[in-house]
């Protein structure tokens, strides 16, 4: 079996169905989508070549730099959030009574489609009879919110709703980070008297750095191409109030049926993941991993 496993034909047998699938769909998707950028197309009829229009009409576009802040904001937000995530993990790693229940619970979100999230929000922020605006009624707030009709709001209120969304995803893989560090280092740093923060911010957080920049790099990226439950609950409004990157792509090329102009939004989305996935990598590589 050694041997036949070192034969590089049997390997290159091996991992050629994979290499397939992923050339199939991930890079000839990408390659023709930075192609039709390239054209003036509507989707259905011939395409004609305009060269670098598409492109040069994105740098101008404001609203595409709006859609483009709006992303910005949402992966600023969501980087954020993984912090909130962290102190959760860390606190159910010292096996408190119904630690485990929470995690469970924590999990609930990630057996729900998107868009069944995004029509719980709907209900929970409905400006007349949802149980936000009612519980704030019970409070004597007289005016209350239009969550997602208020430009001012509407950005906030799906960041919430994102967050919950996403609790279950980030606590399990920092619950599992924290599971793999040994048990010995956390007790000799009681034994020299360390108390549970300085325990928490001087061993488990150092010890999971790697973790920590891989869900950064997750969030950010995740953020700045997010679609679905913001298209559902929002459409892009109020007047492009809370439009992103993704749903600006989507209303070009199947609203407006500009297929060229949408290919051109989604690679400089796709240009604008990389490039922030580099400088991430770039910023945190000489950071040494703590071996244990």
């Amino acid at each position: 079996m050694k041997q036949v496993m070192s034969n590089k034909l049997v390997i290159a047998l091996y991992t050629l169905p994979a290499l397939v699938l992923i050339l199939a769909l991930v890079y000839v998707p990408i390659i023709l989508t930075g192609y039709y950028g390239l054209m003036d197309w509507d989707g259905i009829g011939a395409m004609t070549f305009i060269g670098l229009e598409n492109y040069i009409e994105l740098l101008q576009d404001g609203k595409f730099w709006e859609s483009a802040y709006h992303s910005f904001l949402l992966a600023a937000f969501s980087t954020l959030s993984l912090a909130g995530y962290l102190i959760i993990s860390l606190v159910l790693a010292n096996k408190l009574k119904g630690s485990e229940l929470l995690r469970k619970i924590y999990l609930i979100p990630m057996l729900l489609s998107s868009v069944a999230i995004a029509q719980l929000w709907l209900k929970i922020y409905d400006p007349n009879n949802g149980m936000l605006n009612s519980f704030l009624e019970l409070l004597g707030v007289e005016n209350t919110p239009v969550w997602l009709a208020d430009s001012k709001l509407v950005l906030y209120a799906i960041f919430i709703a994102i967050i919950w969304q996403y609790a279950g995803f980030y606590i399990i893989i920092y619950s599992a980070a924290l599971k793999g560090i040994p048990e010995s280092l956390v007790e000799a740093a009681r034994i020299d008297g360390a108390n549970p923060i300085q325990i928490a911010y001087k061993i488990k957080v150092p010890l999971i750095a790697g973790v920590i920049k891989v869900t950064v790099i997750l969030a950010i990226v995740g953020s700045l191409k997010y679609f679905d439950l913001i298209y559902v609950m929002t459409g892009g409004g109020p007047n492009g109030a809370s439009e992103v990157i993704a749903s600006y792509m989507y209303k070009e090329a199947f609203g407006s049926y500009n297929f060229g102009y949408g290919s051109a939004v989604g690679f400089a989305l796709l240009v604008i993941c990389l490039v922030i996935t580099w400088l991430i990598r770039k910023l945190t590589a000489d950071d040494e991993e703590i071996q244990y």
